[in-house]
């Protein structure tokens, strides 16, 4: 059976931007509920765009299958929250007197050995996340948030090449019907 042009999708899983993603959101959530007044509108909000993150993944990688355009402006989507939600984790620190930790602190040398770990997730960062010193907390999270940005924007960049070298739904719609015709003459 010759493959249809409908590719595999829905691998969000098997994404380490997902991944990534998915800790985010966990650490946000304990983070907020132990450190952020759960009656304020900064609660919800950090919390949404963690979810937001995560969630706009999902749906892209879903989407895939039938919309490139769609798979790319998602993906950015989960990007762009993120960006929002490091905004205010550095808000959260700025306006404490605390300071995002320079790339030559001991504790980011640190992060970046657990992030390279195989098969890091939320239990693997648990000590910095949960940490009662909600400045290591919130500066173990923007680490987190970095790379999950980083790796979105490497998905992205590799979204547009595909898109470059097999263009969209239509265009496949199109080879597909052409083949067949061509082995199926009328």
């Amino acid at each position: 059976m010759r493959p249809g042009f409908i590719p595999p999708h829905g691998g969000y899983k098997k994404l380490l931007s997902y991944q990534r993603a998915e800790t985010v959101y966990d650490a946000t959530v304990y983070f907020c509920d132990h450190f952020i007044d759960r009656r304020s509108r900064t609660h919800d909000q950090m919390i949404q765009a963690a979810r937001s993150g995560k969630q706009n993944i999902i749906e892209a990688s879903m989407a895939s299958a039938t919309s490139k355009e769609t798979e790319i402006k998602l993906t950015n989507v989960a990007r762009a929250s993120l960006e929002e939600l490091l905004a205010d984790y550095r808000d959260f620190l700025r306006v404490r007197g605390q300071q995002e930790w320079p790339v030559e602190h001991a504790y980011v040398s640190r992060l970046r050995e657990l992030i390279r770990t195989p098969g890091s997730c939320y239990a693997t960062f648990r000590k910095g996340i949960e940490h009662r010193d909600p400045a290591i907390a919130a500066n173990v999270i923007i680490g987190l948030i970095r790379v999950t940005t980083t790796l979105l924007d490497r998905q992205l960049r590799n979204l547009e090449e595909a898109f470059v070298k097999e263009g969209g739904l239509r265009e496949r719609m199109t080879r597909a019907r052409l083949e067949e015709r061509k082995r199926n003459p009328r």
